[in-house]
Parts: C-alpha cells; structure tokens; sequence
C-alpha cells in the first residue's frame, strides 16, 4: 500500500470513530506508520486531509446519485417524496462494494462534518459536486412544485440534520433494535427507515 492511501485509510478511521476536531495529525501518523512530513508532502494541511478523504467516497458517490436523481428529473410523471428520497438507496449501498462498511464509514463522516461544524465540507461538496445539490432540489420541486425556494430550503436543512443525527448514531440504533425488540437490521434497513420520516417533514402543508 501506498504512503499516501495508508495516510487515507488511518485518518479515515481516526476521524470516524473520533471526529475531525478530535482527531490529532500525531494520532494519524502514529496509527498509518509514517511521519509528519509524510502528510505535509502528500496533504499540505490537516484541512485537505479531510476533503481528501471524503472525496475517495464522494468520487465514488456522485455520478451514481447524480445519475439516479436525473432519472427521477426526466421521467414524465410526477415523483412521489418516498421515490426521490429512494434515489438514494443504491448509490449509498454501492459504497460497501467500493470499500469494506463503505455505507456506513462515509455516513458517520459525513455526520462528523456536520456535528464538528466543519464549515469549509459544506462548501467543498457545494463547489465540488454540484449536480448532487442541483439535482436533489430539481426533484424535490418537481415531486411537490408548491413549495418555494425558501422552503425547500428550510426543509432540506432540517432533513439533513435528521439523516446525518441517524447515520452517525446508526451503529447504536442497531444495537437498540436489538435489544429492546429483536432486531436484526442493517445499515440499509436505517435508511428504509429514515425515508418515510423525512419525505413527510419535506411534504408538510405549507403554513401560510
């Protein structure tokens, strides 16, 4: 393996399970073997070690969802929320294929980069991958037209919020499911279970 992908690997690690705020470079170049001047020569900086390795999953990620919310955007009749929200499913599942526990690690990531309030991902995936953001709102007026700018706004924030809160705790969720009612889920039962949830708060009635 490389210098620059066992670099990749340890920070990924370190950062799921311990945040980006948590996480020190000396812990990094401690657990991937390497030294400091490692990192430097291949990152430069502790920043562009974290969008490097959230861009190996959102490479990966991207052209799938785009994909799969552009087919939702062409299709001739109108989108249920369940179905846009669905679009996601097989692209974020796909990640297992890409790496071992691929769903769950970028999910836990991409909650730590929310709840560490690393401002500068946000965006970084805005400027990045822009068809992933385009698309999504695209369907989302397409499947509840109703809704203006502001509100699709509020809406898709406060999902977010919902999706990344779940995903991040999704290994203890599982753990509560079964033990309190004998249930064996997976990471792709989690997200069954979020899409009802959060397609109902997108589709509320509008207050007015």
């Amino acid at each position: 393996m490389s210098t620059k992908n066992k670099i990749l690997d340890a920070a990924e690690s370190l950062f799921a399970d311990k945040g980006f705020n948590g996480t020190s470079l000396r812990e990094i170049t401690s657990l991937a073997e390497v030294n400091l001047a490692a990192v430097n020569y291949h990152f430069g900086s502790k920043k562009e070690l974290i969008k490097s390795v959230m861009s190996r999953y959102m490479d990966e990620l991207a052209p799938n969802l785009v994909a799969a919310l552009e087919d939702i955007c062409d299709h001739p009749e109108q989108p249920t929320l369940i179905e846009v929200f669905s679009a996601f499913i097989e692209p974020l599942l796909s990640l297992n294929v890409f790496r071992q526990n691929g769903t769950s690690n970028f999910l836990q990531l991409l909650g730590r980069g929310y709840t560490d309030s690393q401002g500068f991902l946000r965006w970084f995936f805005t400027t990045q991958y822009p068809g992933v953001i385009s698309n999504f709102v695209l369907a989302v007026q397409k499947s509840y037209p109703e809704l203006t700018p502001e509100e699709i706004f509020w809406r898709l924030h406060f999902t977010m919020g919902t999706v990344v809160f779940a995903m991040s705790s999704s290994d203890a969720l599982m753990d509560i499911a079964k033990n309190d009612f004998d249930k064996n889920l997976d990471i792709a039962d989690v997200i069954q279970k979020v899409i009802p949830y959060v397609a109902a708060g997108v589709a509320a009635p509008i207050n007015k």
